[in-house]
């Protein structure tokens, strides 16, 4: 679901709920004036199995709705306020959403670049071949004829770049669709790392904040971040909670995924964890900003000259080539 529609419509349920709508009606209402979809459709079950008299809780875990939000309704719902946490996840959410359209921006520029250099390769790549193969044709040169082995090896160069394009394009693109490649590159890449650890910090003290203690907020954080690095030390976490520590410092120690900083802020929280979590949050909120920024502004311009060098090479064997036509033209005039 998109974090700004989603931010959205948990800003307006708040704001109806406090005028004094039932939330069953305050679905109704919202999901009406609602573009058709996913989010929609859920909406409107619930308001349903509300207003068929079936308690909230239960009819939140019949819908397709995350677990971290459907958990948040829950202590809302059980502390009489859940307006205010209407309004708390909304913010968390608007929070999301201007990360992580800052990453997906991190993400596009650069395969737009690399796209485009692919389909101008290719295109190179055809010109190339028909000019080897018709001057061969016309002059019938063993150095230009399409069966020479030095033709084949300048279409073979030309194509060559084609060829590594291609590889990096399939590469990325299953490194996308592999759950354990993107959950390795969230918390290893420079700018995403920093946005996980932002919102890993910001669902804690939000759920701490509403109420829950620690150790069910890094139960429900491990089962979000299941086979991820994180959720391996989040599970060491909790373990380290039931036995008995409550030093924080001891909990996180040797933590190979949270940086010190991290763990530092943290420890020295004290018994504000939750004002720990959020101050922590915002650091690397800010920091993930500056990281996507840097790399956008810096990064990209370093790739598309890289990818230009590449282009450049494949064009280069095309002006070779056509020298080559030149002087054997020059030659030809000399012998008449």
């Amino acid at each position: 679901m998109k974090y700004d529609e989603f931010a959205f419509v948990n800003q307006q349920l708040a704001d109806m709920l406090k005028s004094g709508i039932p939330l069953e009606g305050a679905l109704r209402q919202l999901s009406e004036n609602m573009h058709r979809g996913k989010l929609r459709a859920e909406l409107e079950r619930l308001g349903a199995d509300l207003s068929n008299g079936v308690p909230l809780g239960d009819a939140l875990k019949q819908r397709r709705l995350p677990g971290f939000y459907v958990r948040m309704i829950q202590v809302g719902a059980q502390s009489n306020d859940l307006p205010g946490m209407l309004t708390l996840l909304a913010d968390y959410y608007e929070r999301l959403n201007a990360i992580w359209t800052r990453l997906k921006g991190l993400i596009v520029y650069p395969m737009i670049v690399l796209v485009a250099s692919l389909a101008l390769s290719v295109l190179v790549g055809f010109i190339y071949t028909a000019l080897v193969r018709e001057t061969a044709e016309g002059f019938q040169r063993n150095l230009f004829g399409p069966n020479s082995a030095s033709t084949t090896v300048m279409i073979f160069n030309t194509w060559l770049p084609t060829m590594m394009l291609v590889f990096l394009v399939c590469g990325l693109v299953l490194a996308s669709l592999i759950p354990a490649c993107r959950n390795w590159m969230r918390w290893h890449l420079p700018g995403f790392k920093e946005a996980s650890l932002s919102t890993i910090a910001s669902s804690c003290g939000l759920m701490l904040k509403g109420g829950n203690d620690l150790n069910s907020s890094l139960s429900l954080l491990r089962d979000l971040e299941c086979g991820t690095p994180a959720g391996t030390e989040l599970t060491l976490w909790q373990r380290r909670l039931s036995e008995g520590n409550r030093d924080m410092t001891a909990v996180m120690a040797e933590s190979k995924i949270f940086p010190p900083l991290f763990v530092w802020m943290i420890a020295n929280s004290k018994d504000d964890l939750v004002g720990g979590f959020l101050r922590t949050a915002e650091i690397y909120y800010n920091r993930a900003v500056y990281r996507i920024e840097m790399i956008l502004y810096a990064a990209l311009p370093v790739a598309v000259l890289a990818l230009g060098i590449l282009i450049l090479g494949q064009i280069l064997p095309v002006f070779g080539a056509l020298i080559k036509f030149m002087d054997f033209l020059d030659g030809g005039s000399s012998g008449l």
